[in-house]
């Protein structure tokens, strides 16, 4: 990592440096109140950060402490410190898949631990497994987690799970629990749940909203070929990064809080100019004249570069408007 000061880390960076200041016991404790995802943000991060100066820990720890002293040397032999700090949070089954999965990549139990694991990992579990059952995991998982996990997957299959996702309203608790005891033998591990009402339209909706742009269209139209109506509403139903113009003031002001200013600068290089101005209007005119020099200084960036950043705005959209903070509208003819 380049020598400059805190401003200039990401915040995942920041977040994996006031943890590895906090000690092992404190960390722990913080990561326990935090999601699969976020976890392994943080802990991905811990792993790799290097070359961490004092001023950079300074940096981000005096934004939670008035002064800090004495913390020198982060990122050297931090594999241990991860080993000893997701163990006391998580627990020894979960820390191990997940530490495996940040330092090497390995296995975890039951259906809940699915989210644990690598899209690709999932994928190959479930790949010859019945097509409903492919659905019910899909179904089980995060959006952003399963529209991964689809892409692994060839056209008709992927085509023939969504089109079963949408279609899915509730399992019954004795298929469920087969599935979840089906994946704790081959885990050799322990758990279960009893979540029964999954899938349906707008969790359809959901999953094609995060996947490839192209292979969302061509999803999108395939289904519209079986069948017009449930592609409809699997459309309307989708919210797509332009759709963040309709969202009122409150809403987006909500929104740039969660999100960090290079990720920002990144998802607006390709964002519709009427989002550019509802993202300007909502800052201050000091944020909104830097953020356009940013974008203005950008140089080229892939489209795959964009659609991630947008797609990552978009996740925390919608938890967010689950949480009850934000009203997200419906509709979107176009894709990121």
């Amino acid at each position: 990592m380049p020598d400059n000061d805190a401003s200039k880390l990401s915040r995942v960076e920041r977040a994996a440096i006031l943890l590895m200041s906090l000690g092992e016991k404190d960390a722990a404790e913080i990561l326990k109140h935090m999601g699969p995802k976020e976890v392994q943000k943080v802990g991905t991060a811990m792993a790799t950060l290097s070359n961490i100066n004092q001023s950079q820990v300074e940096g981000v720890v005096s934004e939670f402490l008035e002064a800090v002293s004495g913390q020198t040397g982060m990122g050297l032999g931090s594999d241990e410190y991860i080993r000893n700090m997701l163990t006391q949070a998580l627990g020894a089954d979960k820390a191990g898949a997940l530490i495996d999965r940040i330092l090497l990549g390995g296995n975890t139990s039951g259906l809940d631990s699915l989210k644990w694991m690598e899209p690709r990992q999932v994928a190959d579990l479930i790949r010859h497994e019945h097509p409903q059952i492919q659905a019910i995991v899909v179904s089980y998982l995060d959006p952003d987690q399963s529209a991964e996990i689809l892409s692994n997957f060839d056209d008709k299959v992927r085509l023939d799970i969504i089109m079963r996702v949408a279609s899915l309203e509730a399992v019954q608790p004795a298929a469920l629990k087969e599935l979840n005891d089906i994946l704790e033998r081959q885990f050799s591990g322990k758990g279960g749940s009893q979540t029964t009402s999954m899938g349906g339209v707008k969790v359809a909706a959901n999953i094609v909203n995060l996947v490839d742009s192209t292979m969302a269209a061509e999803l999108l139209e395939r289904i519209t070929e079986i069948d017009e109506d449930l592609g409809t509403q699997i459309q309307d139903l989708m919210f797509v990064f332009d759709n963040l113009a309709d969202v009122d003031d409150r809403g987006i002001q909500a929104l740039m809080r969660e999100v960090s200013s290079d990720l920002l600068v990144l998802a607006l290089k390709g964002a519709d100019p009427l989002v550019q101005e509802k993202i300007f209007k909502n800052m201050s005119k000091r944020a909104a004249e830097l953020l356009r020099d940013d974008l203005e200084n950008k140089g080229p960036v892939k489209v795959s570069e964009v659609e991630g950043a947008q797609k990552e705005i978009l996740t925390i959209a919608r938890r967010l408007a689950d949480a009850g903070e934000i009203v997200l509208g419906g509709g979107g003819e176009a894709m990121l």
